[in-house]
């Protein structure tokens, strides 16, 4: 459960903010209260970044307000915040020892000698770093350096640290330890940490709650418990942890259909034969005997963890991956179960009525019928579209259809579309679901490719595979 009880510290309402005409920011909304360690969780390029230094008042927003302890402080310099803020390469004063480097900010405030040095002491001893006082920071490691940075950024005493991948520059042995120093240091000082990250163990590890972005807004805020459990779609699903992602069908309240089979699960309000996204984590993944499974599939692969056994289990096209304590016999046939409540429903993140464009033939060549030959032409986002094999004349209002397995952004020449943004990867059992935007929409696609988020791409149709409906006839002379 959120920490409803504690007193909203910051407030961000409806924050927007694009760069070059580019959206960074959409309509970003979220409280963040005392004495609470939130994590802003997402891929490179979602904009959990800007968030912390909209926060800080490194960024100004294009609109929207931040409100600081009841006060809109846009516009607010970061000197003239009670924010501190630790970054990734902990900016340390290489010049000046332990000592020097975390008084430096009460130094500026001219406070008494003998009161720096109390404070400064007492911040050491909670970082774990008494009788380092006159060590060189150049000699730390770089767990230490980072443990400098955060008693510099806490000794002034504000209201809240940021943290912008303060553990990105440490070893993952070194980084999983401090995770856990992070969070006690946290409790101890009773501060307000707002922490981002794109590491999903972190997020879980040290958070009160999680805040997920992509492509520049919040999918999903809540407690670690609440994220890896309720996620709300796929996106959130796929990026934190590892999950079964599959199409399924809403057959009716509490019934759903996967991998052709009917179902028990928990969840209501879908409607009936309804498209959804269906998750279900690993470890929720029963292996049984066929008879008496509710899919059978052959396993494909066994890979021992030291906890667990992960398994890969072929049911008709579709991998599922499976989290037992018990092995399964590669190559052997299993039945998998799983229970109602382990089933999670999500609506999609696009429909397939995304890929419909409805448009009118600009040009065609009326010198050939034969549909080896002829062609015609529209516009689409500045671009002119050409269509082979196909003939309407010109003037003629379609409505075409492209299957998911119609669009691709492998191929020769700039694409039909140039610049293609992929807001989401999702891998759904037997290939990728991939998002794409465009200057005006969204597009869906499927691809054996594991391609990269928030990239650019040229985008190809193939129109082989398209279906094309005529809305209206071209009017004809005298008409």
């Amino acid at each position: 459960m959120e920490q409803t009880n504690k007193k909203v510290l910051v407030s961000l309402k409806d924050i927007n903010l694009k760069y070059d005409g580019e959206v960074i920011l959409n309509n970003i909304n979220l409280d963040i209260r005392e004495r609470e360690f939130v994590t802003i969780l997402g891929p490179s390029g979602c904009g959990k970044t800007t968030t912390l230094r909209i926060i800080g008042g490194f960024v100004e927003p294009d609109s929207g307000d931040i409100i600081f302890d009841g006060k809109r402080i846009n516009g607010t310099p970061p000197n003239k915040r009670n924010v501190n803020t630790v970054f990734q390469k902990y900016s340390l004063f290489p010049h000046l020892n332990v000592y020097d480097n975390v008084a430096f900010g009460l130094k500026l405030k001219k406070l008494p000698k003998n009161v720096i040095k109390e404070k400064v002491l007492k911040m050491l001893a909670i970082v774990d770093l008494k009788g380092y006082e006159k060590r060189s920071v150049q000699k730390l490691s770089g767990g230490q350096q980072q443990r400098v940075a955060i008693a510099r950024a806490l000794v002034c005493d504000p209201d809240i640290i940021l943290l912008d991948e303060p553990l990105g520059a440490l070893d993952l042995k070194l980084r999983k330890c401090m995770q856990l120093e992070l969070k006690q240091i946290q409790r101890q000082t009773g501060k307000t940490f707002v922490y981002v990250t794109h590491d999903q163990e972190e997020a879980l590890t040290m958070s009160d709650r999680v805040v997920v972005m992509n492509n520049g807004v919040i999918e999903q805020t809540g407690t670690p418990e609440d994220i890896y459990n309720e996620p709300v779609n796929a996106f959130v699903a796929d990026f934190i942890g590892e999950a079964n992602i599959l199409n399924g069908t809403m057959i009716d309240d509490c019934r759903v259909r996967i991998l052709g089979k009917e179902l028990e699960c928990v969840d209501k309000g879908f409607g009936k034969n309804t498209p959804v996204d269906v998750v279900i984590r690993p470890e929720d993944v029963m292996i049984c005997d066929p008879s008496t499974g509710q899919l059978t599939g052959m396993v494909e692969s066994v890979t021992f963890k030291g906890v667990h056994y992960e398994m890969s289990v072929r049911v008709g096209k579709c991998e599922i991956l499976v989290h037992s304590t018990n092995s399964a016999t590669l190559g052997s046939t299993v039945g998998l179960r799983v229970i109602p409540f382990n089933i999670q429903i999500m609506n999609k993140l696009l429909p397939i009525e995304h890929n419909i464009i409805e448009t009118e033939v600009t040009y065609s060549d009326i010198s050939h019928t034969d549909e080896t030959d002829c062609y015609f032409e529209f516009e689409l986002e500045d671009e002119t579209i050409t269509v082979k094999g196909k003939y309407f004349p010109q003037g003629t209002k379609l409505r075409i259809y492209l299957p998911f397995d119609a669009l691709s952004i492998s191929g020769e020449g700039d694409g039909d579309l140039k610049d293609v943004y992929i807001e989401s990867v999702v891998y759904k059992g037997e290939r990728n679901e991939i998002i794409l935007e465009s200057d005006t929409r969204k597009w869906l696609m499927l691809s054996d490719i594991d391609e990269q988020v928030a990239t650019y791409v040229p985008l190809y149709f193939n129109f082989s595979k398209a279906g094309f409906e005529v809305i209206e006839e071209p009017q004809k002379e005298g008409d």
